[in-house]
């Protein structure tokens, strides 16, 4: 098992493409802390986890809360005497333009896109120096590096996560921590419910990803989780300050 000894941190695990990236983290060895701000969801993470014969625990805390956060890291971080992995996971999807987006969700995008993953990584990276190894890897999205109809909330935030991650791991490749970033497209959870009543309904969403995703589908979570896998892995050991895009091609036309 490549992760074999390692304890990870997910957050946003609770649901979607961090319960799949945490699962296939503990599926390869990981003793995985399910990070999420709604109980059942996380506690039914870890139940999944723990049937299929993995290790896991919960993490019930807003990821916004930064008081919540350091206590909830540190507490790992005593318990367990270290942190080898962070996925920055959680975040929220908000819609609207530049004057129909309310201003509380762009700032509600900010602190969980962007400033919750800041936190995060700044609270983990003194262990990962001190051990002189770490991974760190904070979700982005397609949207941060393409235009994403009237999503400017979204979309500022995605391509932020890729400069913060940039520049962390050009702070840090010295320490031998790790940064990178991924960038889904779209994968089939309730997550895009947003953007599909923004787009008309379900019909609406189908006909466009059809006509815009050149695989004309899709994604599956499970085909996001292989891409996690390699990223907070030693397969992707001189890999840093780089970006995957898991996308079906829609970001190449």
């Amino acid at each position: 098992m490549i992760l074999a000894n390692r304890v990870a941190i997910v957050t946003g695990a609770g649901s979607g493409i961090g319960r799949a990236g945490a699962s296939i983290m503990a599926r390869e060895g990981a003793h995985v802390v399910v990070a999420d701000v709604d109980f059942m969801n996380a506690d039914e993470t870890v139940r999944e986890i723990v049937a299929a014969g993995g290790s896991a625990e919960s993490l019930v805390l807003d990821v916004t809360d930064d008081r919540a956060l350091e206590d909830g890291i540190s507490a790992i971080a005593n318990r367990h005497g270290r942190i080898d992995i962070l996925h920055n996971h959680a975040g929220a999807q908000v819609a609207g333009d530049l004057e129909q987006v309310a201003i509380e969700g762009f700032d509600k995008s900010w602190a969980l896109n962007v400033r919750a993953h800041f936190m995060a990584a700044r609270l983990v990276m003194p262990l990962m120096t001190r051990a002189g190894k770490g991974v760190i890897l904070n979700t982005s999205s397609s949207s941060g590096v393409l235009y994403d109809r009237e999503m400017i909330a979204y979309t500022t935030t995605k391509h932020a996560v890729i400069a913060m991650t940039r520049q962390m791991a050009g702070d840090y490749a010295k320490f031998g921590v790790r940064v990178n970033a991924l960038c889904p497209g779209w994968v089939d959870t309730p997550f895009n419910e947003p953007f599909i009543a923004q787009m008309g309904g379900r019909d609406a969403i189908e006909s466009y990803i059809a006509e815009k995703v050149p695989l004309g589908r899709w994604a599956d979570v499970s085909e996001i989780a292989e891409p996690i896998l390699f990223l907070v892995s030693d397969r992707s050991s001189y890999m840093t300050g780089q970006i995957l895009v898991v996308d079906g091609g829609e970001t190449v036309v």
